[in-house]
């Protein structure tokens, strides 16, 4: 598949001023205030193919957000390169927001006092949606979303998982090409974010490209297929989210319910990470030794009435891979 979206070397530098604190402080600053420059995000590049999910994750003032501003045309780069579908997103704002959509989980494009279908119709105007591409996309959003009982309501009485059931239909309703998610879930209970998840899959198996930041690592396990991490302004990772489980190295968690405790487990390429009286968590590196390996040797070693065997937790990854650039 081409690439939809190819960033090169995108840099944001802005100046903020310092002060002291106090009366005289804040007197001298009316005069003289000590600039200090801050890099948002330091020579950035990544490709997202057409079709595609992909999560960028870093932590708070990690630049994320500032790259999805820049993609979304708000803001300005200091320098490098944004090709979204042939377009640059501060040139060509006019004919490229018609090309896109945003779903912003803390920020609203609803009216609160008027039912999300009028809404919806404004947005039909603004985009020159014909008739009946609107009532098609509106009828197959409102079922696969099961929002027909509420659409009709103010926006104001909606809980907040109607209600971003709603953004999505408000932002895809001129059938983007792209669309761009910030923290879509955020707040919502298992079954909103179970209905959001499976409706972003459906419209991504249609054709919608989807670029997704969020603290919620849920989301990123069950959506995108490639990852992006910014720390610090910079990229510290670009890969698949497949690649991204093996940062630390093929390793799996195995969780046990001892019958008595033991002191400890003498299997090579096993460490045990956590211990509550019988309750052990045992880190199981396969390059060196196989689950099935492990388990015969551990039979031998100890009895247990209850085993169970997961992948490295993702937060577990993530932490590593922020706290590895902090040493470096």
């Amino acid at each position: 598949m081409e690439n939809i979206i190819t960033v090169k070397s995108l840099t944001k530098r802005y100046t903020t001023y310092k002060r002291g604190s106090g009366f005289k402080e804040s007197l001298k600053a009316l005069f003289f205030r000590k600039k200090v420059p801050v890099i948002a995000v330091n020579d950035v590049s990544f490709n997202v193919k057409e079709g595609d999910i992909i999560g960028i994750l870093g932590p708070n003032g990690a630049g994320k957000s500032t790259t999805i501003k820049m993609l979304t045309g708000t803001l300005y780069p200091t320098s490098g390169s944004i090709d979204v579908m042939g377009y640059n997103p501060t040139k060509n704002r006019k004919a490229y927001v018609h090309q896109i959509g945003a779903v912003f989980g803390q920020k609203s494009q609803l009216i609160w006092d008027i039912p999300p279908v009028d809404s919806f119709r404004m947005n039909k105007a603004i985009y020159g949606i014909s008739d009946k591409d609107y009532d098609e996309r509106l009828s197959l959003m409102s079922k696969l979303f099961m929002v027909e009982d509420f659409i009709t309501r103010p926006t104001r009485v909606l809980s907040l998982g109607e209600r971003m059931k709603c953004e999505f239909i408000m932002a895809m309703l001129h059938h983007p090409k792209v669309v761009f998610l910030d923290e879509p879930t955020i707040g919502l209970d298992i079954i909103a974010k179970n209905s959001i998840r499976d409706f972003i899959h459906e419209m991504n198996r249609r054709g919608t490209t989807f670029i997704l930041t969020t603290h919620d690592l849920e989301d990123v396990e069950e959506l995108a297929r490639n990852v992006v991490i910014i720390n610090k302004g910079v990229k510290v990772f670009d890969d698949s989210i497949e690649n991204l489980r093996k940062v630390l190295g093929a390793k799996k968690i195995v969780q046990l319910i001892l019958q008595e405790a033991v002191e400890n487990i003498d299997i090579p390429g096993a460490s045990i990470i956590e211990r509550q009286s019988v309750n052990l968590t045992v880190s199981v590196d396969l390059d060196i030794i196989t689950i099935n390996e492990f388990m015969a040797k551990l039979s031998q070693q100890c009895s247990f009435s209850d085993i169970s065997i997961k992948e490295m937790p993702m937060e577990t990854i993530i932490t590593h891979i922020y706290q590895s650039q902090i040493k470096e």
